[in-house]
């Protein structure tokens, strides 16, 4: 599976934007998911967002809930983060992640089997 993560920038506090993750072109079987990680200098990678691929299961991290929607369009075989009122402490590289055996669906999870490039996102205030 290749992953290609898209729509970083240099955004000010309060401000918005939104991410892209394409999947390559294929099926994915019912207990795949997503999910949209971000990693900080000096920090460890944590998932903030994850959305199953059938149905619309999804989890968030408390530090973005309210303030991020993951979402998806499986015609397009593309998962997105809208991220609201942007914190300084967002600033990250952030990536996306598939899995084809998750049942549930949860930020927690560790174990992703595919993985795309970071997209940076650089929060200023």
């Amino acid at each position: 599976v290749q992953l290609q993560a898209s729509g970083g920038g240099l955004v000010q506090v309060g401000g918005s934007l939104r991410l892209s993750c394409a999947a390559s072109g294929r099926t994915f079987s019912r207990y795949a998911a997503v999910g949209w990680f971000r990693q900080a200098p000096g920090k460890e990678r944590e998932c903030v967002a994850a959305i199953s691929w059938q149905g619309s299961k999804t989890d968030y991290t408390d530090s973005v809930k309210g303030r991020f929607t993951i979402s998806k369009d499986n015609a397009k075989n593309t998962v997105y983060l809208q991220m609201n009122s942007l914190k300084p402490e967002d600033t990250a590289v952030y990536y996306c992640a598939l899995d084809e055996t998750i049942i549930v669906v949860s930020v927690t999870r560790k174990l992703w089997a595919s993985w795309g490039q970071g997209t940076l996102v650089t929060v200023s205030s």
